[in-house]
């Protein structure tokens, strides 16, 4: 059991994780096996105080090694969802589960593009991990769509239950996928059934008649990471604490809305991780 788990990798989440870390709290960062912070493409930051004219590659790796140094564990799976008990938080890293008392979500915005259909259909043939819902789909006919090779091992998965497996792969690779999975190089377009259950998924140049879709993505939607939570537009609702409206659960940075700056991420970690570190506190008392 982890005092506080950060989701996310970024200048947010390291933030709130040192300063989590300093008030001596036990603390787990979940960072992703594809870091896809923005800051990674940033060829000069020029207006981060102390920091004239640093690339934000080098700065993100500053606040690896600060991390580093306080021996902040790592977690590379990515975090499919959150489940809440009546005492404590269940994180599910790709079907790892890790027990924390708080949790600091810090993903940044995922600029997740939805195909048409997918929101309609999600848990009516659409789902975000194959290892939660694939034995729902024994003997039948699944589609795969992967944005990064992650897919590969969900699709072979699926191929020991499912009757019939299509993967649609949306990078370039050698795959290393089973016999009996079926690649299929094409766009999807649309994702349409009834009132009830998936039934077909267009793709540019055909249709295939499916019972589930599996999208897996770089990261998680927000709106999928934990139920209940509040969302503001496309952005997570906080208050001046950094707090949701889930008791326990905070966020900071890109995830809680604009302006998109590295400064403001890293002080909206530090506001989220004193915050959380606080709650864990009244909690221990609580317990005690």
């Amino acid at each position: 059991m982890y005092d506080i788990a950060v989701i996310g990798g970024g200048p947010a989440g390291l933030s709130a994780a040192v300063n989590v870390k300093i008030r001596n709290k036990d603390v787990i960062v979940f960072t992703g096996k594809n870091p896809t912070s923005p800051l990674l493409k940033a060829p000069s930051v020029d207006n981060y105080l102390g920091c004239p004219s640093i690339t934000g590659e080098e700065l993100l790796k500053k606040y690896k090694d600060h991390a580093l140094k306080l021996r902040i564990p790592e977690y590379p799976d990515k975090v499919i969802n959150i489940f809440k008990t009546s005492d404590y938080f269940v994180i599910n890293a790709n079907n790892n589960f890790i027990d924390a008392l708080s949790v600091i979500i810090a993903t940044g915005i995922p600029r997740n593009r939805y195909i048409p259909g997918e929101k309609k259909y999600l848990g009516k043939g659409v789902s975000y991990c194959a290892t939660c819902d694939g034995p729902l789909y024994k003997n039948k006919t699944v589609a795969v769509i992967s944005e990064d090779n992650e897919g590969e091992e969900e699709a072979n998965f699926l191929s020991e239950l499912a009757e019939m497996v299509y993967y649609i792969p949306l990078y370039k690779s050698i795959y290393s996928l089973n016999n009996n999975v079926k690649i299929i190089s094409d766009k999807p377009v649309k994702i349409t059934g009834d009132d009830i259950q998936v039934q077909t998924l267009q793709l540019k140049n055909q249709s295939i008649d499916i019972d589930g879709i599996f999208l897996i993505k770089k990261v998680t939607p927000i709106t999928e990471l934990i139920p209940g939570l509040e969302m503001d537009g496309g952005t997570i609702k906080v208050d001046r604490m950094m707090s949701t409206n889930i008791p326990g659960v905070f966020a900071a940075g890109d995830c809680t809305g604009a302006p998109y700056q590295v400064a403001k991420a890293v002080g909206e970690g530090l506001v989220a991780g004193l915050s959380a570190a606080r709650y864990v506190d009244t909690v221990k008392k609580e317990v005690v």
